[in-house]
């Protein structure tokens, strides 16, 4: 039983190569001296019908199992010859939003946690996506002409890419102040433009527009309005106009005497001591 079982599994190898259902298996190999090979799956990109998606419909392909020293060049390079590449965007896990996206900064972005990858490779024509589907293999990353570095020759490569341009940053910084300064002035232009102006069903939208300017939202700006109104509802108190507050009024006052009384024996006490009293 077990050896038939052994034999079936030999002839579907042998038969093709197991995939995900719907995915196409691409073998690659990192370089010629290796026997064992790596497997790319690899389908045309779809989304539900009436979704926006930020990848155009019937020219991406979506790959599967990108090793880490397979990147963006080196998948345009495999994928070439079935049609001219227009983009390659390498992802951690696939994009579930199917909306666009602000472009990614190569100075502010996270670094990418290194392991197997996702791919959205967009050719020119829809005809790449379908010469994809059939291609065969294996494909090698590194050759003689395009070699891929690695070990310590790519540590001292991506150590070197990751020192910044102190020119190229501040170029970078400049156009997204300019770019946000533009989005907040248009912002409070809109607001300006609808404050007061009812909508269709007759509401109006309440901004935080005004005649008098929004306090601060900080602890020493809470204090200062948590003594005004301390010192308002001071003014506005009514002193001893209940029988209560003559009463306690009262005892505050004598408890005030018996305290200055008690000050001045002491004080007297200190002076005889030191025979420095001289009462007439």
């Amino acid at each position: 039983m077990v050896a038939r079982r052994r034999k079936r599994a030999a002839r579907d190898l042998e038969a093709g190569v197991p995939s995900p259902p719907g995915y196409y298996a691409i073998p690659i190999k990192f370089s010629a001296k290796q026997r064992a090979s790596h497997y790319l799956y690899v389908r045309e990109h779809r989304v539900r019908e009436g979704t926006q998606s930020t990848w155009p419909q019937k020219r991406t392909l979506f790959v599967l199992n990108v090793p880490p020293y397979c990147n963006e060049e080196c998948l345009t390079r495999l994928l070439s010859p079935c049609g001219t590449v227009q983009s390659v965007e390498l992802q951690e896990k696939p994009d579930l939003a199917e909306s666009a996206k602000e472009p990614k900064s190569k100075f502010f972005h996270p670094t990418p946690i290194p392991g197997f990858q996702v791919a959205y490779v967009v050719f020119q024509k829809p005809s790449g996506v379908s010469a994809a589907l059939t291609l065969k293999g294996p494909l090698l990353v590194s050759t003689e002409s395009h070699p891929v570095k690695s070990g310590i020759h790519k540590w001292i490569s991506d150590y070197a890419d990751s020192v910044t341009d102190p020119e190229a940053l501040r170029v970078e910084v400049d156009t997204f102040m300019e770019a946000y300064d533009q989005k907040i002035a248009a912002e409070e232009e809109k607001a300006k433009e609808e404050e007061g102006v009812p909508d269709e069903e007759g509401w109006v939208k309440v901004t935080r527009r005004g005649r008098r300017p929004v306090l601060p939202r900080t602890e020493a700006a809470s204090l200062r309005v948590l003594e005004k109104e301390k010192r308002k509802r001071a003014r506005k108190e009514l002193l001893n106009f209940y029988a209560w507050q003559h009463r306690e009024t009262k005892m505050e006052h004598l408890a005030q005497l018996r305290k200055k009384f008690e000050e001045d024996k002491q004080r007297i006490e200190l002076m005889r001591a030191q025979r420095k009293f001289r009462p007439y």
